[in-house]
């Protein structure tokens, strides 16, 4: 087969990114525009201010990434977006830009579902990864255990109820005055303190072995700060920090080995923004090693949201022939599997 060329646009939440892929495995260029500093100022991503700051970076990025590439539009086979899930006007912003190029040069157009792209960020630090196997996808507004059957096809196991884990970071990050983003803060901060020092509690989910539920954690924390106020007892930010984390890692590796053992799968994998947690990523290994399975984790900068993984999907949705039609458009509750 000939190489193929994926352009690929992230634009779903507060990172700007594009980016030249080949044959789904090798990165041309990732170039990625972030929008922290500017949103650390309100304590979160606020969503009209992403939009706007995504419609001022989207045509430089994607200039970057195609001189940085040393290709031009003449050389690009298909130009794969994220269409969903995520937020509606940052995802606009994207898919809009997509679809311009794609009218303007006749490229085929390929939505990409977010998770898809997370998931296959995998494949681009992993040559020799290819389905089947488990990926635990762990994000600021995700929190999904996935059976890959195969290139574009997932049975989801389970799912969030209520708080994905990186949402319960970030809330617990700001109640303990360490601020946006909280997962990056509670990594750092926790090497300092007692994971055991205070118990939080595991929640399961009655009749289903994999779905998650934080927010009766993220509420334990702010029970027991109050206490502590009311008590005129001190707090140890890194104690507390430790501690929560440490709830949050139990319960993922927990959920993680119970479908290794289920499903009998000899690959498990890890992304999102929370895949780039350092304490998720030990204790996984660990546990992967002890159950001899073959662990995979992308590079921290590829765990994040960006472009490149967006190719990686682009790619295999691509010669799978799922090509998208100019009526394509953001799905902020888009669903795994769904089209």
């Amino acid at each position: 087969m000939d190489d193929k060329l994926i352009l690929a646009i992230e634009s779903s939440c507060d990172e700007t990114a594009a980016a030249v892929v080949k044959n789904g495995r090798d990165v041309l260029s990732n170039i990625i525009s972030s929008q922290i500093d500017l949103h650390t100022l309100y304590g979160g991503v606020v969503p009209e201010i992403a939009s706007r700051k995504h419609t001022e970076q989207i045509n430089q990025v994607v200039e970057e990434a195609l001189k940085e590439a040393k290709v031009s539009l003449k050389d690009i086979d298909a130009i794969a977006v994220t269409y969903g899930p995520g937020l509606v006007g940052a995802l606009l912003v994207g898919v809009s830009m997509a679809k311009a190029l794609s009218f303007a040069t006749k490229i085929p157009l390929v939505g990409v579902h977010h998770i898809e792209g997370h998931i296959s960020a995998n494949y681009i630090e992993n040559k020799d990864l290819e389905p089947p196997f488990v990926c635990l996808v762990v994000s600021g507004g995700h929190s999904h255990l996935v059976r890959v059957l195969d290139y574009g096809k997932y049975e989801i196991l389970g799912r969030t109820r209520d708080d994905a884990a990186g949402e319960a970071f970030d809330k617990v990050a700001r109640a303990i005055g360490l601020g946006y983003p909280g997962g990056p803060k509670i990594d750092k901060v926790s090497y300092k303190g007692n994971p055991d020092a205070i118990k939080f509690p595991r929640a399961k989910v009655e009749g289903s072995v994999y779905d998650f539920s934080f927010s009766g954690l993220k509420s334990a924390v702010l029970n027991y700060l109050n206490q502590c106020e009311m008590k005129n007892e001190p707090i140890v930010q890194e104690d507390v920090a430790a501690s929560f984390q440490k709830a949050v890692v139990d319960v993922l590796v927990e959920h993680s080995m119970t479908a290794i053992k289920e499903f009998n799968v000899d690959k498990f994998a890890i992304a999102g923004g929370v895949a780039s947690n350092s304490h998720l990523r030990d204790a996984l290994e660990k546990a992967c090693k002890e159950a001899g399975v073959s662990f995979y984790k992308p590079s921290p900068i590829l765990c994040t949201d960006n472009a490149a993984m967006i190719g990686a999907a682009g790619y295999y949705e691509f010669i799978n022939g799922n090509v998208s039609g100019y009526d394509l458009n953001a799905i902020p509750n888009l669903r795994l599997g769904e089209r």
